[in-house]
C-alpha cells in the first residue's frame, strides 16, 4: 500500500497548482444521471478514460498540478482496500469467471477516482464540487416533497417520457409500478434507493446550507431532508440521517439546540405515523424487533435479515480465507441457508448480499478482504487525524458523507454492487481530495475562491 509518512498533511510546496477545470463537471455530471443508471456508468467510464489518457499523454508527469503526493496515495490505497479484496476473492470463487470479469472491469474506478478527487483538490473545484452536490439534493428533496403531496415526481417523470420517446418502453414495468412500498422520487418506483441516497448525500446540502444561512438554513435543509427520508425511508436510512444530523449539528447548534432538533424530528415521526401507512408499517415493523417473542418473530421484524446474516456467517465459516467471491452471495445462499424449507420475508429466490458491510466483506471477501479494508480504514482515519483544522473543514462534508455510509452498525446496500460500490468510491475519493489539498492560497483576484478554501 503506502508508508504512514506519505500520508501526512501537504506544505503549501505539495498543493495542487492547477487541477482538470472539466473534474468537478464530470463528478456531478455523474451523479446527476444516478436515476439513468446506464448513462451514467456510460460518463463515469469516459472520465476514467479521459483522465487516463491525460496522464498518459503527459507521461505521468506534472501530477501534482492536479492532486498533492499525499491526496494520490490515499486515494489510490482507498480503490486497493476495495478493489483488492474483490481481486482475491475471485482465485477460487463460486463463478470464478464472474468474479475475475468484475474485478477486472472495476479497474476503471481507480482513474475515475484520480479525476474525481482532483476534482476537490482546489478552491475553485471544491466550491463547484460540493456546492452542485447540495443543489442536487434540494433538487431531489423538493421533487421527492412535490411526489409526496401529488403523487408524481415531476423530475423522474420527465426522465420516463424521455426513455418512452426514445426506446418506446418505460423506465419501470407495471409490475414493478405495483411493488413500491415507498417514495421513489427522481430515482423512480423501480430503483428505490431515494432514502439511503439522500441520507448519504446529506452532509453536502446541511454544510452548505449552515455556512450560507446559519442555523436557521441548516434547520430548514434538516426538515427538508428528513421529512423525505421517512417517506422514503428504509430505515437503514433513518440511521444513517440521524447521524447525520448528530455529527453535523452538534459544532453548530450545541447539544441543547440539536436535542431540540431530534424532539421536533420525533414529533414529526408521530405526526406521519397516522398520516403515512408506509411510515406506519415501517415503525411498527421495527418495534416488533424488541416486542416479538422468538427468532422468527425477530427476523420478521427486520425483514428476513436474521436469516440472511445467519447464511452470511455460513459462508464466512466455510470460506474462511477469500470468501466465496465478491457478487458470489446469490449462488452461495441455497447451501447456507439456515431455514431453506421456510418462505423467505422478501419473497422467492435466494437473497443478493449479506445486507450489513461487515458480513458481506468477510462471506465474499473473507479474513484477507476484512483485513485489507480495515488497513484503509486504518489509514483514511490516520490522514484525518493528522491533518490541521483547516483542512479537517474543507473536508468534513466528504468525511461525514463517507463515515455514515459505510457505519458498521447498520445494514446495507451490497458494496460491490456497481451503484452503491460506485457512490461509496466517489465519497472516499472528494474525501481523499479534498483533505490532503494542501494549503495552497487563492490568487489574489479571486478572494472568493479563498474563502471557499
Amino acid at each position: 500500500m503506502t508508508n504512514s509518512a506519505t500520508l501526512t498533511p501537504p506544505t503549501p510546496a505539495d498543493a495542487p497548482r492547477a487541477g482538470w477545470r472539466w473534474a468537478p463537471h464530470w463528478v456531478l455530471a455523474f451523479v446527476i444521471l444516478w436515476p439513468a443508471p446506464g448513462y451514467a456508468e456510460g460518463v463515469m467510464v469516459l472520465g476514467a478514460l479521459a483522465a487516463i489518457t491525460h496522464l498518459a499523454i503527459g507521461r505521468f508527469r506534472g501530477g501534482t498540478r492536479l492532486l498533492s503526493h499525499q491526496a494520490w496515495a490515499l486515494t489510490s490505497v482507498l480503490f486497493c482496500a476495495y478493489w483488492l479484496p474483490q481481486l482475491v476473492s475471485a482465485s477460487d470463487a463460486l463463478d470464478q469467471g464472474r468474479a475475475l470479469r468484475e474485478s477486472l472491469v472495476d479497474l476503471r474506478y481507480l482513474p475515475f477516482l484520480w479525476l474525481a478527487a482532483s476534482a476537490v483538490a482546489n478552491p475553485h473545484g471544491r466550491r463547484i464540487t460540493f456546492g452542485g452536490l447540495a443543489v442536487i439534493v434540494l433538487a431531489w428533496t423538493l421533487d421527492a416533497l412535490v411526489q409526496v403531496v401529488s403523487g408524481t415526481s415531476p423530475l423522474f417523470w420527465g426522465i420516463d417520457s424521455i426513455k418512452q420517446a426514445i426506446s418506446g418502453r418505460p423506465m419501470c414495468s407495471v409490475e414493478q409500478l405495483a411493488a413500491a412500498d415507498r417514495l421513489g422520487g427522481v430515482l423512480g418506483p423501480c430503483n428505490l434507493k431515494l432514502g439511503v441516497v439522500l441520507a448519504s448525500l446529506s452532509p453536502f446540502a446541511l454544510y452548505a446550507a449552515g455556512r450560507r444561512f446559519g442555523n436557521a438554513g441548516w434547520v430548514v435543509a434538516a426538515l427538508l431532508v428528513g421529512v423525505v427520508v421517512l417517506f422514503a425511508g428504509s430505515r437503514a436510512s433513518w440511521l444513517t440521517f440521524a447521524l447525520v444530523l448528530l455529527f453535523s449539528g452538534w459544532s453548530l447548534l450545541g447539544w441543547k439546540k440539536l436535542m431540540g432538533v431530534f424532539a421536533a424530528g420525533a414529533v414529526a415521526l408521530a405526526a406521519l405515523y397516522y398520516l403515512s401507512p408506509q411510515v406506519q408499517q415501517r415503525v411498527v415493523r421495527t418495534a416488533q424487533a424488541w416486542t416479538a417473542e422468538g427468532d422468527e418473530g425477530v427476523d420478521t421484524a427486520l425483514s428476513g435479515r436474521t436469516r440472511i446474516w445467519g447464511a452470511a456467517v455460513c459462508m464466512a465459516r466455510e470460506h474462511p480465507v477469500n470468501g466465496v467471491g465478491a457478487r458470489g452471495f446469490r449462488q452461495a445462499f441455497p447451501g447456507c441457508d439456515p431455514e431453506p424449507d421456510e418462505p423467505a420475508e422478501w419473497g422467492d429466490g435466494p437473497a443478493f448480499h449479506a445486507h450489513q458491510i461487515v458480513l458481506e466483506i468477510l462471506s465474499e471477501t473473507g479474513g484477507i478482504g476484512l483485513l485489507l479494508w480495515l488497513a484503509g480504514a486504518a489509514l483514511a482515519w490516520r490522514a484525518w487525524r493528522f491533518a490541521d483544522a483547516q483542512a479537517r473543514a474543507r473536508a468534513r462534508p466528504a468525511m461525514l458523507a463517507l463515515a455514515v455510509t459505510v457505519f458498521p452498525l447498520n445494514t446495507h446496500l451490497a458494496f460491490y454492487s456497481t451503484f452503491w460500490g460506485g457512490l461509496t468510491l466517489l465519497l472516499a475519493a472528494l474525501y481523499a481530495g479534498s483533505l490532503l489539498a494542501g494549503r495552497q492560497p487563492a490568487p489574489a483576484t479571486q478572494p472568493q475562491e479563498a474563502a471557499a478554501a
